[in-house]
This record gives structure tokens, sequence and C-alpha cells, in this order.
């Protein structure tokens, strides 16, 4: 569906232009006996997301074009995309330029580049960031890097159970041929234990910290108290966050961490079968000088004219070479641009409405899955719009899986692909897509199900 941006003075300054008084007079040579003469008749108007479902609902009656429903999880979201992200990521100047390698880049982008900065460190609480990553698991694997460097002669990295393993695979593969050391803390509550924790930290040998919040079984971490047990060890706390929970939960710079990284796709990416994704950097300015990628500022022109400059890019094309703190070589601009767009047209009231839908939709279905189908919850600590569930055996998820696809379901990922201790559960996410209708349905579908099993 096309966006369409035209206010009322812009259609006045385009009549003046083509010299016509008034869009009536635009028409004139249309005969008056073939022009409609009363209002359309119309239903009520709906807001974007509605119409956007309604026209799907329509679409999904014709032969051959039947969508699923998508509850797939675990770091890409079916979350809905505003139609002015694809307007304004389309048009040709954007779309055909938008990776800086030189500092005499176009304004344009680099002021694109300079408030998706902007955006981010305000969404996150932090200082600084850069103008994007590959993805949020490299992202993470530099923040790693960044926190080695600045910490001389720690080499631990402690990462807890429930960060994402493919994430914790990245960083391994990143990790491989250095002397640093991955530490990994066991969850068997879904959350990271205090007491285990510290018991990790000895003393004087641990770089930083990674907390994911919400971690990637979708439980809420208590983030303030893993901070100050970080930071009394000297150690740099490293959060993962998925950036549409910052809507409601608390921003990572407001309980102490000290760089942040994300995955940027629930911020106007479509989920597009892995990628590209769009990596999320930010950190205090302490960290400045070891932020890998690149870095747009604001200054001003010999004339005194507000414009924007590549200030940093500390990578071994440019100046720096082998003293570079990265090997990063470009990023996704144009995924950074998307993400802009969505932040600047949802803001904070948006943003903090959509969060707030996917946590009621979430809690509504999880209610309603325990109540009428028997699945058993896997963890008792809170979460935000995605939840685990357990069934009776890893032969038992798979039938579930596949019978609700054949219902046009995509119900759920099975834990058991990167946790054979989970085998037999299941992990659900709910967006503010879901309409209360699809989550009943899905509910009768898996509770017929397991009645037949």
């Amino acid at each position: 569906m096309a966006y369409l941006p035209q206010t009322e003075e812009e259609v006045r300054a385009m009549l003046a232009a083509i010299g016509v008084p008034d869009i009536d007079s635009l028409f004139a040579s249309i005969p008056s006996d073939v022009r409609l003469n009363r209002p359309l008749q119309l239903p009520p108007a709906l807001t974007e997301l509605e119409l956007t479902q309604h026209l799907e609902e329509v679409a999904s009656q014709n032969q051959g074009t039947h969508q699923f429903t998508c509850f797939l999880g675990g770091g890409a979201y079916d979350h809905f995309i505003p139609a002015v992200v694809d307007f304004v990521a389309s048009r040709s100047e954007f779309y055909t330029s938008y990776t800086p390698y030189q500092p005499e880049v176009s304004q344009g982008n680099l002021q694109v580049f300079f408030e998706y900065q902007t955006l981010i460190t305000q969404l996150t609480g932090m200082d600084v960031s850069n103008a994007s990553l590959y993805d949020g698991a490299s992202a993470l694997a530099e923040a790693v890097l960044m926190a080695l460097g600045s910490q001389p002669g720690r080499r631990r990295v402690i990462v807890p159970e429930n960060v994402h393993p493919e994430y914790r695979t990245v960083l391994a593969t990143y990790l491989r041929y250095t002397s640093a050391e991955i530490v990994l803390v066991p969850t068997p509550k879904g959350i990271v234990e205090p007491e285990a924790l510290s018991q990790a930290l000895d003393a004087g040998s641990v770089a930083c910290v990674i907390l994911q919040q919400p971690n990637f079984f979708g439980c809420v971490e208590s983030a303030g108290r893993i901070s100050e047990i970080t930071h009394q060890a000297g150690a740099i706390l490293i959060a993962v966050v998925d950036p549409i929970s910052l809507g409601m939960l608390r921003r990572p710079g407001d309980y102490g961490a000290d760089i942040v990284v994300a995955e940027g796709q629930p911020l106007g990416l479509p989920m597009a079968w892995g990628g590209p994704y769009l990596g999320i950097l930010a950190c205090r300015e302490t960290f400045l000088r070891r932020l890998p990628g690149r870095l747009v500022g604001q200054t001003v022109d010999r004339r005194g004219n507000r414009c924007w400059v590549l200030t940093l890019q500390t990578r071994e094309q440019h100046i720096r070479r082998e003293k570079a703190t990265s090997n990063i070589c470009t990023n996704q601009g144009l995924m950074a641009l998307r993400a802009t767009v969505y932040l600047a047209a949802m803001g904070p009231g948006g943003l903090r409405r959509v969060a707030e839908a996917c946590l009621q939709k979430a809690h509504r279905l999880y209610r309603q899955l325990i109540e009428k189908t028997g699945l058993k919850p896997l963890f008792s600590a809170p979460f935000f719009k995605e939840f685990a569930l357990q069934a009776n055996s890893a032969d038992e998820v798979v039938e579930l899986l596949e019978g609700a696809q054949h219902e046009g379901f995509f119900a759920g990922l099975p834990l058991g692909r990167w946790y054979p201790q989970y085998a037999d559960a299941l992990l659900i996410a709910v967006t503010e897509k879901r309409t209360e209708q699809g989550m009943d349905h899905l509910v009768e579908t898996l509770s017929n199900l397991r009645r037949r099993g």
C-alpha cells in the first residue's frame, strides 16, 4: 500500500504551479454528467494497521494467496511496518546510495545517519551510537572486542546460557583465535541468578558480562542487580536488547549498561527470510575511541551552515590501518534509514503502544494456551512478548508444529534445536499484529491436536 504524503498546503502549491485555483477546476474538462457529485459511500475510517489487516484478509480469499499467521520469534519478529517506511526508503536518492566510504558522501545520507545515531542514543540511554553494523550477532561480537581492548589483562567473557545461542556461536567464532575465554553461566530457571553470576566473576580476570534483556526465552531479567554485581567486580556490562521492549522496559543506560547492542529488525524491517538486518551498537562516551564502524558528526561549514561529516572511521582501510579497532568495512545504511523512519514515525508514544500491545497479547495467549491445551510453562519468570511452553515430549512438539502449519500457523520454534535439555518445549512470540481471532484459532488448533494425539 502506497504512502500518500501530500498535505493541504502541498496540494495548494501544486495547483498554483499548474495555474488552477482548486481541485474542481483541475477536472473541469470532464463532463459533469459523468462526475460523481456526492461523497464516496465508504465505511468508517480504519487505522493503517487495521486497514492493512483488512486488505490482507480480503486478498487471502483468492486461491493460492493464503498467508500463514506467524508466532515465530527467536530474534526475528513479525512486527507491523508503517507504509511511510517503505515510501521513504524506496526513494532513489536513498535507495541507490547509502553506504558512506568517504568523508564527502552526500549530506542527505549523512544527515540520516546522524539522526539514526541520535534516535538510538535516546532509545538506549547511551552517549553515542555508531552508524550501524551488520546484525545483532556481529554487533555483540564487536562489543566484546571493545570491552577486551579496554580492559588490559582481563580475558574472560561471562555469557549466560540464555543469551541467543546463535549470537553465542558468532561470538565464539570471533574469539576463536584470541586469548579470550568464554565462561558459560547456566540459567536453569530461565534467568540469570545473581549467586551464579557472582561465583563466575573472579576478581581481576573478567572483562565483561553479557546480559540479554529480555533474554532468548523471553524472560525479563533483574538488570539492575546484575549491573551492580558486574560493576563491583570491575567488569563491563554489555546489554543485548529488543528495541521494541524499550517502549516499556528501562533503558540500558538507566540500569548501568556500558555498551548496548541490538538486532534492529523489529524497527521497520521485514523478516525477509533472515536478512538483510541491522546491527545496533551504542556505548558510553568512555568507549568512543574503540567504537567500530563509522560515526557521523554535526558541524558547520565555512559559511556557517549546519552540515554533517564522517568524524570517526577507525577501520583498516583508513588512517588507522593496522591499529584499527575493527575490520568492519561497511554498514547497513539502508536498513538504518528504515529504522530511522520507523522510530521518527512512531515516536515515544507510538513505541510504547506497540510494546504494550505485544505484552498484553502475549500474556493473553499464554494464559489461554495453559488453560485450554494443557501445555505447561517452561519457566516462571516474567516475560515480555515471548514465552516457552512445555509439551510431553520432543516428538509431540514436532507433531504440534507440523499440525499447526497445516492449519495455517507458524506456531513457534522448537527449543531442542539449540537446547537438548528443552527438546520437549517450544518458543512462542506474539507481536502487535496478532489478532484475538487468530490467537483463539491457534489455541483451538493446538488443543485439538493434543486431544487427537
